[in-house]
């Protein structure tokens, strides 16, 4: 009887030791249930379950991607536009991941697609392009509260492209070349304006000077010349009086 107690014992510890051996990775968190009920976690590493009584469900702990399928959001100025994001998270609690809900990444990628459209929903278009990043922190606030809930912990959302309309694009198009256009004409009445007075300046000290206009007489022949290869021939001021004068006899 002892004998067979004993051969009884060993084979009880040989099944527990095939089929109750669980090995964890590094990066995960075991969640013991025990005929349905959870009793407790493991840890990286070897550990041993009842057979048959007890059973693992295995948590990733690391930083997880989500990418939400593109949503065709109105904006508050009524233009259709498609949002593509990503969200990070990381699971902090590992029971409450697997009690709590049924598939906490269905359930996650669901809530953000339905509160990006809700927030988005709140700005106009050019808002929504100026503060990508401002308007990516409020969804994570959004989602935050009911993942809470579920052990997950939003790290980041972030709103990788706004794809717009063509109609809108050519618009924004030709909306930024008008302002570019306008911007130009600006520069060029401002430099005009600036040259008046310039002129002003330089007529006046040629009339109170003489000098200074047959020095810029001169130099405006010597440009003449240099650009256009041409032959310039000078008549004295005072040859031209007396010609003037001739005519005016006559």
């Amino acid at each position: 009887m002892f004998g067979s107690g004993l051969m009884t014992l060993v084979i009880l510890a040989v099944v527990i030791c095939i089929f109750g051996i669980r090995i964890a990775s590094q990066w995960q968190i075991g969640v013991v249930f025990r005929l349905g009920k959870l009793v407790r976690q493991i840890k990286p590493g070897f550990n041993i379950i009842i057979p048959v009584l007890e059973y693992v469900s295995f948590v990733d702990m690391r930083i997880r991607t989500m990418d939400v399928i593109p949503q065709e959001i109105m904006t508050k100025d009524s233009v259709p536009v498609k949002i593509d994001a990503v969200v990070y998270y990381k699971i902090f609690d590992a029971p409450k991941s697997i009690i709590a809900v049924e598939n906490f990444g269905m359930a996650s990628t669901l809530l953000a697609q339905s509160k990006l459209r809700d927030v988005l929903g709140k700005y106009d278009l050019d808002t929504l392009l100026a503060n990508k990043d401002q308007i990516g922190k409020e969804v994570l606030v959004a989602l935050q509260g009911p993942t809470d809930e579920w052990g997950i912990n939003i790290i980041s959302v972030e709103i990788k492209n706004i794809e717009l309309p063509d109609n809108m694009k050519r618009a924004m198009a030709k909306e930024s070349e008008a302002v570019r256009e306008k911007r130009s004409r600006l520069v060029k009445a401002s430099a005009e304006e600036e040259a008046s007075r310039k002129f002003m300046e330089a007529a006046k000290v040629m009339a109170e000077s003489p000098n200074a206009l047959i020095l810029r007489q001169l130099q405006t022949w010597q440009e003449i010349g240099a650009e256009q290869n041409s032959l310039i021939i000078l008549v004295p001021t005072e040859f031209a009086k007396v010609v003037k004068s001739l005519q005016d006899s006559k």
